[in-house]
């Protein structure tokens, strides 16, 4: 999807801040900013980072056309000097990011920009708007592909989503989480996500009788056909015409796949109906159940005895409806002046809004013994993490309460981007993201992963941060 120029997708005042910057003669000076969230939508015990190919795909896109340059002229605002530096706008920012399909926590630096103010200020909109997204629904998608306990999850809800970008991009982040396909056709075009799908309604109302639209679908997909059976009478017709219909292709050679149930009391129909196939011989044949889906309703079908072999999810995932936004924001954490780094803080009456100052780095601790996470921790970006000696970390609500480990290994969790402008990346295919997604969640521990009070995962600052976060903040109370 890297045909369209959006550059010009930014919010107006990324423009006003830029010609303000080169106007005032700050234009070049070096600025950090992280990308960092607050809290984890519905209140769960983490996220899953998405986006960070289509962040590479526009920045290496950014150029200012003719008629970007005529439009932001017309408004009568901005200098003629900026205006030529628009037009000859040339990327030259380090990029720092946590790769696709890592989780992540609260508060924690998941992508850092370095670079002259003018240009880093400026991809702020396009960043959030990208990684919040997709971050939001690979999260989405991979709670419901845990309520699922193994069956698979399939991404159907293009036709409820918000905007084309929404189902195309939200197919994608749902890939990663976990999701086995997407009805969106486009999206495996693009980017590899297997395109699934079965029938409407519409088919079998458009033949004669439900008998004879299963039996004109199993002719032209005599192998891979699932009948929807709800359009009438799930029990009385569906099931049955659909088991005439998969004895005739067995007699043929063939064999069907499965059953959708779309409407009605799911657990209660999916046990009759896996009853009524398995008495027919037919055992080899799923069961999908859609309709209005998620983590809880899967959850409760499964603890109900459901006899479900996948699931279809549509608005309730591509809308993360129960939690539609992912909060990240983007921050300046540090300037600099003559070459030396200077620490930046944005204080608040609200003290989860103050910031983490400086240009940082994230580990992650994992246990030997196990192989779990234990804990992230932020640190000043000239520290290293020493595995061979022991490390304190603090509880992240009580911090007089302290925990040392000393069998572990320390991690860096994020990686270059951009260096100077140049990408020094490769994108992993989707597929390595969406395994690379699975292996790290494993090491996560269960309790983190729990639906309703999830246990809270450490994610420490270091004691030089810890001291330069309450030096600065001191300072600024005197």
């Amino acid at each position: 999807m890297n045909n369209r120029n959006l550059t010009m997708l930014v919010d107006f005042y990324e423009l006003t801040m830029a010609n303000g910057f080169l106007e005032n003669g700050r234009g070049d000076e070096i600025a950090y900013f992280d990308m960092f969230f607050r809290k984890v939508p519905d209140n769960a015990g983490y996220a899953v980072m998405a986006g960070i190919a289509q962040v590479i795909e526009y920045i290496e896109s950014l150029s200012f056309s003719e008629e970007d340059i005529e439009y932001l002229r017309s408004k009568g605002i901005f200098s003629e000097r900026f205006l030529e530096y628009l037009k000859g706008f040339e990327f030259i920012c380090d990029v720092w990011a946590v790769p696709e399909g890592t989780p992540i926590f609260p508060n924690e630096p998941i992508l850092t920009v370095r670079g002259p103010a003018i240009q880093a200020q400026f991809i702020e909109t396009m960043i959030l708007l990208t990684v919040n997204h997709q971050s939001l629904i690979a999260t989405k998608a991979n709670r419901i592909v845990t309520a699922a306990q193994g069956r698979p999850v399939m991404e159907f809800g293009s036709r409820r989503a918000q905007g084309y970008d929404g189902a195309i991009y939200g197919a994608r982040a749902a890939y990663i989480g976990g999701c086995t396909g997407t009805a969106c056709t486009i999206s495996d075009r693009e980017f590899g996500v297997k395109a699934l799908g079965t029938m409407a309604h519409s088919w079998v109302q458009l033949f004669p009788t439900e008998l004879e639209a299963f039996r004109a679908y199993a002719k032209v997909y005599p192998d891979s056909c699932t009948f929807l059976v709800d359009t009438y009478s799930t029990l009385k017709s569906g099931v049955p015409n659909a088991i005439t219909v998969f004895k005739e292709l067995e007699a043929e050679g063939h064999k069907g796949v499965g059953i959708r149930i779309d409407s009605g009391d799911i657990a209660y129909l999916s046990k009759r109906a896996r009853k009524m196939l398995d008495e027919a011989g037919l055992d080899y044949i799923n069961i999908v159940a859609s309709n209005s889906l998620d983590e809880y309703i899967i959850r409760d079908l499964i603890v109900q005895g459901a006899k479900i072999d996948s699931f279809g999810v549509g608005e309730r995932l591509v809308t993360s409806k129960s939690e539609p936004v992912f909060g990240g924001v983007y921050k300046l954490v540090a300037v600099e002046e003559n070459g030396e780094i200077v620490p930046k803080i944005k204080i608040s009456e609200n003290a989860v809004k103050i910031t983490n100052p400086s240009y940082k780095d994230l580990w992650r601790l994992f246990d030997n013994k196990s192989g779990k996470a234990v804990a992230d921790v932020i640190t000043l970006a000239d520290e290293v993490i020493d595995d061979t000696k022991p490390y304190t970390i603090f509880d992240p609500v009580q911090i007089y309460k302290r925990t040392t480990l000393t069998d572990f290994t320390a991690k860096k969790l994020r990686v270059q981007i951009f260096d100077k402008g140049k990408c020094v990346y490769e994108s992993p295919a989707i597929e390595e993201i969406r395994e690379y997604c699975k292996q790290q969640l494993e090491l996560i521990w269960d309790e983190v992963k729990r639906f309703e009070n999830p246990h809270l995962y450490y994610v420490d600052l270091s004691q030089n941060l810890w001291d330069l976060k309450q030096k600065m903040l001191s300072e600024l109370y005197k």
